[in-house]
Formats: structure tokens, sequence, C-alpha cells
């Protein structure tokens, strides 16, 4: 006869149970962990950098942060100019691209024939992957010598109106803010857009069916099913690309002007904090580096808060829906 297993049948799925808990809680531990140092890096970051810049927030105290005067030879830093710069040609871009982004991706996910669906969709996603600095060298030796004229024209029009002159005022060499933010839409268009269309296409069919049962249009089922369902994922999608406009450096130095003023001009020149950073670390002293170190620091910051903003308006639309 064969001996009896020391484990019963009534035995074993205790057993599995145990198992499977205890991956579960190894698991478990491992994602903390690695949650845990994610944010331990970032805090490193933060103290490495705050420590370097700390000479130029001590040297220049508050106006680092409320002057617009950038003079590293006499060592004056106010970084207010370089902020000012940032978010403007930050949210040009996002003017300019979240429309066609969102209609690429609506096209993709629900216009588009399926044969034409692949190629476009692949087409998008290598243009996310192209490197910063040949937008750069585009916008600055093509695309800016011809805009420029466009500039003048929408500079002679706009100017018998009150508010329009003063943001469109010329002349321009085709080099500025406004030009920066086109660069920069450029750029976060293909991100945008891929991560819109995923999104898109987890909208459940039987969503989109019920809403042409009721007669609904193709632009009505968008609307009602596609929209909703859909709208944490979008802002999520469009945090990203400011993300990336705000944070961009190369591309940004070689078509803003590098010019630190505050201006209601958007054709003029202008400059943001990752681009000064690139062009003026090379051959900074001592205190220019920290003051250079100190605009990391504060669009590193500036970062984080878009990002936490983000995620608060993505839990409560998750919420809501």
């Amino acid at each position: 006869m064969l001996e009896a297993s020391p484990r019963s049948d009534r035995e074993r799925p205790i057993v599995a149970r145990g198992r499977v808990a205890r991956t579960d809680r190894t698991f478990r531990a491992l994602c903390l962990g690695c949650g845990l140092l994610v944010l331990l890096i970032l805090g490193l970051i933060a103290v490495s950098m705050t420590r370097k810049a700390w000479p130029a927030f001590h040297h220049d105290g508050l106006k680092f942060f409320t002057s617009m005067r950038w003079a590293p030879n006499i060592e004056k830093f106010g970084s207010l100019a370089f902020v000012y710069g940032t978010l403007v040609t930050a949210v040009i871009a996002l003017v300019m691209a979240v429309p066609v982004s969102v209609g690429i991706a609506l096209f993709l996910s629900d216009v588009a024939p399926r044969l034409l669906r692949g190629p476009v969709g692949s087409l998008v996603d290598l243009l996310a992957a192209v490197p910063s600095v040949v937008y750069g060298l585009w916008g600055v030796l093509v695309f800016a010598p011809w805009i420029s004229h466009v500039y003048a024209w929408i500079s002679r029009v706009t100017r018998p109106i009150p508010i329009l002159s003063a943001l469109f005022e010329g002349p321009s060499t085709g080099r500025g803010l406004f030009t920066a933010g086109i660069i920069l839409a450029l750029m976060i268009t293909p991100i945008i857009t891929s991560i819109t269309k995923e999104v898109f296409d987890t909208v459940p069919r039987e969503q989109k069916e019920a809403a042409y049962a009721m007669g609904a249009t193709r632009w009505e089922m968008i609307r009602a099913a596609v929209f909703p369902h859909s709208r944490a994922g979008m802002v999520g999608a469009v945090m990203l690309g400011l993300g990336r406009a705000m944070g961009e450096t190369i591309a940004a130095a070689l078509v803003i002007g590098s010019s630190p003023q505050i201006s209601a001009h958007l054709f003029r020149s202008g400059d943001s904090m990752a681009a000064v950073i690139a062009n003026q670390f090379g051959e900074a002293g001592a205190l220019h580096s920290s003051a250079l170190i100190a605009l990391g620091v504060e669009l590193f910051a500036l970062t984080i808060v878009v990002n936490v903003f983000a995620r608060a308006i993505v839990g409560r639309g998750l919420r809501k829906a």
C-alpha cells in the first residue's frame, strides 16, 4: 500500500492560500520599496541642487524671485523674466497643440478607416521621437526667417485694435516668445495625441453603440460618450505636454531670442529658465553657476506643482466618473 501523504487533500488549499498570501505581501513590499526609492531619489536631487543653489538664494534673497534684472557681470540675479518666458511659451504651445492633438486622436480612434489608423498612428509616434535639436535648428534656420514676414503683416493688420496691437506689435526678427511657443507646440503635439488616442480607445464600445442607437450623430456620440469617459486621461495628457513644454531646453534656446524681459509683445524676444541654463552654464563663474542651479531648483519646484495640480484634476475627474 502507498503511504498516506503527510498533507491531506483538505490541507492543500490552505497551504496554497498561504503561499499566495506570502507572494502578495512580497510583491506589495517590492512595489512600496520602488515607490519610496523614487521619492528618495527626488528628495536627494532637491536637497543637492538646493545646497548648490544656496549661495545665490543667500546673496539675492527674495529679489531672486521678484526681480527681473539678470546681470552676471555685477552679480545681480533675478528670475522673474525667465519664469514669465517659460509660462508664456508653454501656454502658447498648449493653446495651439491641444485642439490639434485632440482632433488627430479623434480622427484615429473614431473617424479614420481601419487601414489608415495604423500608418498614421505610427507616424505620430515617430514624430514624438524626433530630437529637440532638430526642431530647434529647423526653427532658427528655416521657420524664423519666414515667419518674420507673417509677423509684420499681423502687426499691420492688428495695429488699430487696442488689445491685439499690444500683443502683436512689431517689428520682429522671427526669434521670440511666439516662435518658441509654435516650436514647442510642434514638439508636444505627438505626445498629447498618442496618449489621448490611447485614452479614447479605452471607451467601451457598448457606450458608443448605445449613443448611435438613440439616434445620435457622430459628434453627439463623441460629446456624450467619448469625452465624459476620457476627461481625466485627456487632462493627464495635456499636463504631460505642459511639463515637456516648460522643461524643453535646446529648441527653446535656439528660437526664443535670449533676452530676459517681461513684455506683452509676443513677437519680441524673451528667455526661459531651461534656455538660459543651457546658454550660460558653460561660461558661468561661482555665483553665476549657483544662480543657474537656483533657476533649475525653481523649475523643478514649478514642475512638481504642475504635476500635483494635474493629479488633483485627474483624481477629481475619476471620482466624478
